[in-house]
């Protein structure tokens, strides 16, 4: 019998992965994310934004000062990455 493998989930308030202990999205989360979300790469951005919102204030309340310019590379920088071309692109 086989295993599923185990999913990429935040382990939270130190926004690591559960599954790897990278930082959260880690690359296979993202590949995930990217995935799931395929095609509505806007509500992908609004449900990133709202995690890193949520690790903010997880992480001030642990004591820690997130750099914001940090967590908006890990969170939301790569989604440039997983944007389809739009068709007046492609000219």
């Amino acid at each position: 019998m086989t295993r599923r493998p185990r999913p990429h989930y935040p382990m939270r308030p130190a926004w690591l992965c559960r599954n790897c202990a990278a930082p959260w999205p880690c690359a296979p989360a993202q590949l995930h994310l990217a995935t799931e979300f395929y095609g509505h790469s806007i509500a992908l951005a609004f449900y990133l934004a709202a995690h890193m919102q949520d690790a903010v204030d997880d992480l001030y309340s642990l004591g820690v000062r997130p750099d914001p310019r940090a967590l908006h590379a890990r969170f939301l920088g790569w989604l440039s990455l997983t944007r389809r071309p739009h068709r007046a692109d492609l000219r």
